[in-house]
């Protein structure tokens, strides 16, 4: 074994809320103060988990932040207490409130953008978390994701976690949703696609924003020293459509890209660009799903390009793990089936129940941060994070014990939510081994 692509999910936190703050997520402005279920969330999301770690996939865990962000409402003016700077937040400034509530930081894909050493010029793992500047609620969770990061990947032999780009909107960043590697196997070199929406000093007047800047990722390169980095633009019309990330109309792995007919703004200027940065190490395989089989709205109320393009252990052809929302919605299964059903990269389907997930937009890859990991570097990696049946169960049980099953955003006014939210997250410091 060269290497093997591990999985970092995103561990529902207890706040899990529908309190509709990302502009440009459909799912999640369409759910706006809908009721959630905090512990079906989570319980769903560790099922994730479970199940590609029983596959044979190394997979580890990110807790949640710490939520909700007083120190951010306090520097905002709001003083006092705890409870009374909740409070009165809620009252004066629901949106500040609500995003010191948020517990996005779920959606690990956003958590950093990763390139393994197969490609960087020191060959080490190098990390850059997001700084995730487009949406008020999300730009808060940058210092955390590193630091969690560092305690997942601790080793300086073996890896590099960066502080996050300059905030600044000429680097809007938004992670590893944006990007793609593909190889020819996991610890052979491979070509990174960046995919970006928008240049820093280009006029944008789109109704939803381009979150990612070309320059976000160029300093990522640089400062990985990423080879074979390719630039693609998504297009204008998948953004329109409801792709805020690249990962909602696009995923892939090894060899193969799968995509949407409107993922990106010139197709064949990224297959031409693909090509030449894979020449002479693999041929790559473009699957492109037409818009007649697939309408855009389709694919992206569905999630079919959300789902995880995963090479499982001892099956030759790869699976594509994809939410419940694609076997019910016909176009996408049909789309799925016929993926499956022919002779390509892709053998079988199967499917997730991600459901409160999915409400607030997020797939199965927006749930998972895909890092490749050499033999040494997976034992240099937190053995307290990677999950096992003992982990698991411990887990589980956490879980039952302090999360709700309702929740709304005016639940969140409450004081005794602060202290809910700190007592699970404290419990859990202990199950994972993280100091104070």
């Amino acid at each position: 074994m060269s290497a093997v692509e591990a999985n970092v999910d995103g561990l529902v936190g207890p706040t899990h809320n529908y309190a509709g703050l990302s502009v440009g997520n459909l799912a999640s402005q369409s759910n706006l103060g809908a009721v959630s279920n905090p512990r079906s969330a989570a319980l769903q999301g560790l099922a994730k988990m479970k199940r590609l770690a029983d596959l044979g996939v190394p997979q580890f865990v990110l807790p949640p932040h710490r939520r909700p962000h007083l120190g951010f409402l306090r520097s905002l003016g709001f003083s006092g207490s705890d409870a009374a700077v909740n409070e009165t937040a809620w009252k004066a400034a629901p949106a500040l409130a609500g995003a010191a509530w948020s517990a996005s930081a779920m959606w690990a894909a956003n958590a950093a953008t990763v390139t393994p050493s197969a490609d960087t010029a020191d060959g080490r793992v190098h990390f850059t978390p997001a700084n995730l500047l487009t949406t008020l609620h999300r730009s808060l969770e940058g210092p955390a994701t590193a630091a969690a990061l560092r305690r997942l990947f601790p080793d300086p032999n073996h890896f590099v976690v960066h502080d996050p780009l300059p905030a600044q909107p000429h680097f809007s960043d938004e992670g590893a949703a944006n990007h793609v590697r593909l190889c020819a196997e996991h610890g052979a070199p491979g070509v990174n696609l960046m995919v970006w929406g928008r240049e820093a000093y280009a006029p944008w007047a789109g109704r939803y924003p381009a979150r990612q800047t070309r320059e976000a990722f160029e300093a990522v390169v640089r400062r990985h020293g990423a080879a074979r980095a390719v630039f693609p633009r998504q297009s204008a019309t998948a953004i329109e459509a409801g792709a805020f990330h690249n990962d909602v109309v696009c995923v892939g792995t090894l060899r193969c890209l799968l995509y949407h007919q409107h993922a990106f703004d010139d197709v064949a200027a990224l297959q031409a660009s693909v090509r030449a940065a894979a020449r002479d190490l693999f041929e790559p395989v473009f699957l492109e799903i037409a818009e007649a089989d697939l309408p855009l709205v389709d694919a992206v109320s569905s999630y079919l390009l959300n789902a995880q393009l995963l090479q499982l252990p001892g099956r030759d052809r790869l699976t594509l793990l994809a939410p419940m929302e694609v076997y019910e919605t016909p176009a996408a299964r049909a789309v799925a089936d016929g993926l499956a059903a022919s002779n390509g990269p892709i053998g079988a389907v199967e499917y997730m129940d991600l459901r409160e997930s999915m409400r607030n937009g997020g797939g199965p890859a927006c749930l998972r941060l895909r890092v490749v990991l050499t033999p040494e570097e997976l034992d240099a990696a937190s053995a307290n994070h990677r999950l096992d049946d003992v982990l698991y169960e411990r887990l589980n049980d956490w879980i039952r014990t302090h999360y709700r099953d309702r929740l709304t955003p005016q639940d969140l006014a409450a004081s005794e939510m602060i202290d809910e939210s700190r007592t699970a997250l404290e419990a859990l410091d202990a199950i994972l081994g993280v100091g104070a």
